[in-house]
């Protein structure tokens, strides 16, 4: 095996010698563009030259030291597989199209994978004219339903993403975390009247959702962990999957920080995946208001995450999404009549939720 394949001090020579065998290989490792994970990755190339069977090309992950933890998981229930291959595996068994894990070495703190390229779905809408983007979504919309049918009564026994569920706590959690650091690490701390009517407030929208009907939730299905690779689209960074409120992941794909959408097309993609389901045109109303309901607290949530991720990861990329996720809470607040919401957080955040900037980074 060629010297020199150290991922950020992780070997990666056993994990290769498992997949090409323990001859020297000419090839490259190019570190990839992170994300807020605590993951990294990295395409491990073979040279031109190389005369190695197997993959051309392959990504390596590299797993942090407590690789079963996640700072967002639900609950305190502590896997006993990485949940990345847990859900790859159920998600794999429903045909729904994942990334192909071609070596295990969790212990060694590394997972080979299929290389899907480098264009996610945010690249290709990026390129792409705006006329185009209600056909690009539609193709994303049918996965998404396709994923959700073949997900549909699966059983606890069934893998973590069926006994994981959204549970109250930590749907109010999130909540919390908007005002934390979304809210007073940009302004100051509320006095303590306000804090208890915002309290309130959040308790009760936390009461509508978890009264909402569930189901297998991928929890982040957004525009960057989608890749078109040659096989089509495929759905990435789904270990963090469990049960939660019916809409969430159509949330997550529709008011997406990323991408900025109309209100128009996403109205008419709501409707499209209403019908993808193959559920009566009766569902649409009563599905719409839980979709909205789940965008107040799901983009709230994202706004207090991209602060909590520059001022304790060091990492500023995402504060520039900040507005377009309070701009999409202020939209579902609206369509759902809670203007005092809406005027309750504006007295401590002027400008919510039209007006705000992009908050001053902190490194």
């Amino acid at each position: 095996m060629q010297p020199g394949m150290d991922a950020d001090g992780v070997d990666l020579g056993p994990a290769l010698r498992r997949l090409y065998g323990s001859a020297p290989l000419a090839a490259t490792l190019t570190k990839l563009k992170g994300d807020a994970s605590s993951r990294s990755y990295y395409r491990f190339a073979l040279n031109q030259n190389a005369s190695a069977s197997g993959p051309r090309s392959i990504v390596a992950m590299r797993l942090p030291e407590d690789a079963l933890h996640s700072d967002e998981a639900a609950g305190n229930d502590r896997p006993s597989e990485l949940p990345f291959i847990e859900v790859q595996r159920t998600l794999a068994a429903r045909g729904v199209p994942v990334p192909e894990i071609l070596v295990d070495d969790t212990a060694g703190r590394v997972l080979l994978l299929e290389d899907l390229g480098d264009e996610t779905f945010g690249d290709r809408l990026a390129r792409s004219p705006r006329s185009a983007w209600p056909e690009l979504y539609g193709q994303a919309i049918d996965l998404l339903a396709r994923m959700h049918a073949a997900c549909e009564g699966g059983l606890p026994e069934q893998g973590l993403a069926f006994r994981r569920r959204f549970e109250r706590e930590l749907l109010r959690w999130e909540l919390d975390h908007f005002r934390e650091w979304g809210l007073e690490a940009l302004t100051s701390a509320l006095a303590p009247a306000d804090r208890a009517a915002l309290d309130l407030a959040f308790d009760a929208l936390t009461d509508e959702l978890v009264a909402l009907p569930t189901g297998f939730a991928h929890r982040d299905y957004q525009s960057r962990n989608l890749m078109w690779a040659a096989r089509g689209l495929v759905v990435i960074d789904f270990q963090d999957a469990l049960q939660g409120p019916r809409p969430y992941d159509l949330v997550a794909l529709l008011c997406d920080s990323y991408m900025a959408l109309d209100l128009e097309l996403q109205r008419s993609l709501i409707e499209r995946y209403v019908h993808a389901r193959g559920w009566p045109a009766s569902e649409l109303p009563g599905f719409e208001r839980a979709f909205w309901t789940v965008a107040v607290q799901r983009k709230l949530k994202d706004a207090g995450r991209f602060v909590f991720i520059d001022r304790v990861r060091r990492n500023p990329d995402f504060l520039p999404h900040y507005p377009q996720s309070v701009v999409y809470a202020g939209r579902a607040l609206r369509w759902l009549g809670r203007e005092e919401l809406i005027e309750r957080i504006a007295r401590a955040l002027p400008g919510f939720p039209d007006a705000l900037g992009v908050p001053r980074s902190h490194i």
